[in-house]
């Protein structure tokens, strides 16, 4: 799994910091999403899903390997 954010479009929302910790965090001047591993394990994957899935900005993009 890859994922890619985009940050220019983050609402700060923090859907993406609560569901999955330890991809995902934010900054605590502006709130917007920081993302902490590109290339999360297996463990995070469904969480990393989770949080694309509910990310009201749409700004997460996950890419499965093939």
């Amino acid at each position: 799994m890859k994922v890619e954010i985009d940050e220019r479009r983050c609402c700060s929302a923090g859907q993406c910091a609560v569901l999955a910790p330890d991809v995902f965090d934010q900054r605590e001047d502006t709130g917007t999403v920081v993302l902490l591993n590109p290339n999360p394990p297996a463990e995070h994957q469904n969480a990393v899903r989770d949080a694309a899935e509910s990310c009201p900005g749409m700004v997460i993009t996950v890419t499965e390997d093939s």
